[in-house]
């Protein structure tokens, strides 16, 4: 039985900043963050999670965290991201956990899910869809016009000198509430810190050529998958096609609401993670 908690955990040369609350002994949930958040994030549900004997884990990933911020887009790959997410359980000693993620954390959690099932009991994803279904989605609806942003993002050092300034207003107006906005960018404002946060686009789809063998297609983890329909990000396509990559019970949950679920939906974000956590995984679908 673990009797610390986790501050800091290391991956190679990198330093993590942890969030670790909730009773020891708890069954472990572990929080993933996205553009532009931090472990942060998560600060209205986490609460709500450990009033029901979870412990919970939340940690700013790598372009996030002061001491884990590399400069170079190649250090942004799939695989380097999912392989912190292993460090993490490695550092605190668990096998298995459920794994929550939003936004790219979203993305992370189906990578990992693909890639190393073996440490997930379950996920739960919050607006962000399949990869494949999100791909298969820009051929058939709109999906291409709402990612034009992730083309501006390529470009060298102008994303970060654009957004820079004005960040906390444009975040403002895609619906974020205002003290998550200036939070966001206060962190963002730090040391190579907006630059390793747009790496993660820059850097996610680079082919790794450590690897061997591509990720599987389908995902066999149980899943929800929560969306919002005032997404202005993720569509409703991508997010009716992600059923379609999963082999396990599956459950999918539409809120009336924009993409910001963590800081404007916690109470139901909570929720939807407790009944993921049970044993029948009350609604979902079964297996194939």
């Amino acid at each position: 039985m673990p009797t610390t908690r986790l501050d800091t955990f290391r991956r190679k040369d990198l330093r993590f900043d942890v969030s670790d609350d909730g009773p020891l002994d708890g069954p472990v949930v572990v929080l993933l963050h996205g553009f532009p958040g931090s472990r942060r994030t998560w600060d209205a549900v986490t609460p709500l999670l450990t009033a029901a004997g979870l412990r919970v884990v939340a940690f700013d990933q790598r372009g996030y965290s002061p001491g884990a911020r590399p400069r170079r887009r190649r250090d942004y790959r799939a695989a380097d991201v999912v392989g912190d997410v292993v460090a993490l359980l490695d550092t605190l000693e668990v096998e298995r956990v459920h794994l929550v993620g939003h936004d790219w954390g979203g993305f992370v959690a189906w990578r990992m899910a693909a890639t190393a099932p073996e440490r997930l009991t379950g996920m739960t994803v919050l607006s962000t869809p399949h990869p494949r279904a999100m791909l298969r989605s820009l051929l058939s609806s709109a999906q291409a016009v709402r990612s034009l942003y992730i083309g501006f993002f390529q470009l060298p050092w102008l994303p970060e000198t654009a957004l820079r300034p004005r960040l906390a207003r444009l975040l403002r107006r895609s619906g974020l509430p205002a003290d998550a906005a200036r939070e966001y960018q206060r962190l963002l404002s730090g040391p190579n810190a907006l630059r390793g946060a747009l790496n993660w686009y820059r850097g996610m789809w680079l082919p790794d050529r450590r690897r061997r063998r591509a990720a599987p297609r389908m995902v066999a983890v149980d899943t929800t998958y929560v969306w919002g329909n005032g997404d202005q990000a993720l569509g409703r396509r991508a997010a009716e096609l992600t059923r379609d990559y999963v082999d396990a019970r599956y459950r999918f949950v539409e809120l009336d609401e924009n993409h910001w679920l963590p800081e404007r939906a916690a109470s139901r974000v909570a929720q939807e993670v407790l009944t993921a956590l049970r044993p029948d995984h009350s609604g979902a679908e079964p297996s194939r």
